[in-house]
């Protein structure tokens, strides 16, 4: 058996400069854009276009979305151009995309998707509603782990955010509402310990895993 991978974390719905900043000294593998005017989270092209700048190129910048439009999306893809571009799977099956262009599919919790023979190798699994705080079946997570790299999104902050890794070993992580200060405005310090008990929370995983071998 391999060694676990370094967990991935991505930091959704960042709108400043400061918390781009948080995200970064965090080191996480990834940043959210959100373009979804009716969420709190959602900027404009030009505010995307100004943000990007304090984003280091080894962090991916994901493009998110929810039901976009061919127009919104080729918009943002020319204007912001994208490592990633994340929506919901049903959408990124309609839609018009670049053939190199890389993608984050959405699942959600108890959609017949998931009980398809062709799940995507990578996925991001969510509740039933992006951004509420709500939990994604951590059950159902932690047997679509167990053959594809789950990112675990959905009602995730620093006091639970380790037992799900404990509870669905996925390869990846994703928060958004649960290190906010408010609804669209992201808390340093919340960013900060966050990642850090995912970090540990992983890291515990891995030493397991090492004894488990050697026994």
């Amino acid at each position: 058996m391999a060694d676990r991978p370094a967990l991935w974390v991505k930091i959704c719905g960042l709108r400043s400069a400061t918390a781009i900043a948080a995200a970064v000294a965090a080191r996480v593998q990834a940043v959210g854009f959100v373009f979804h005017e009716a969420s709190p989270r959602s900027l404009s092209i030009a505010e995307a276009r100004a943000l990007q700048g304090a984003v280091p190129r080894d962090i991916e910048r994901v493009a998110v979305f929810l039901h976009p439009s061919q127009e919104r999306l080729d918009a943002v893809l020319e204007a912001v151009r994208p490592d990633r571009v994340q929506a919901d799977a049903e959408d990124l099956a309609r839609l018009r995309l670049p053939a190199a262009q890389p993608l984050l599919p959405v699942l959600r919790s108890h959609s017949p998707r998931l009980q398809g023979a062709h799940l995507p190798a990578r996925f991001l699994l969510e509740s039933a509603r992006s951004g509420s705080g709500l939990q994604a079946d951590w059950s159902e997570a932690a047997t679509l782990a167990a053959s594809a790299d789950v990112v675990l999104a959905g009602g995730l902050d620093a006091t639970n955010v380790a037992e799900a890794i404990r509870t669905v070993r996925p390869f990846g992580v994703d928060v958004s509402s649960g290190v906010e200060s408010r609804p669209g405005v992201k808390d340093p310090a919340r960013i900060r310990d966050f990642v850090l008990a995912a970090r540990a929370a992983h890291a515990r995983l891995a030493g397991v895993t090492i004894e488990e071998r050697q026994r």
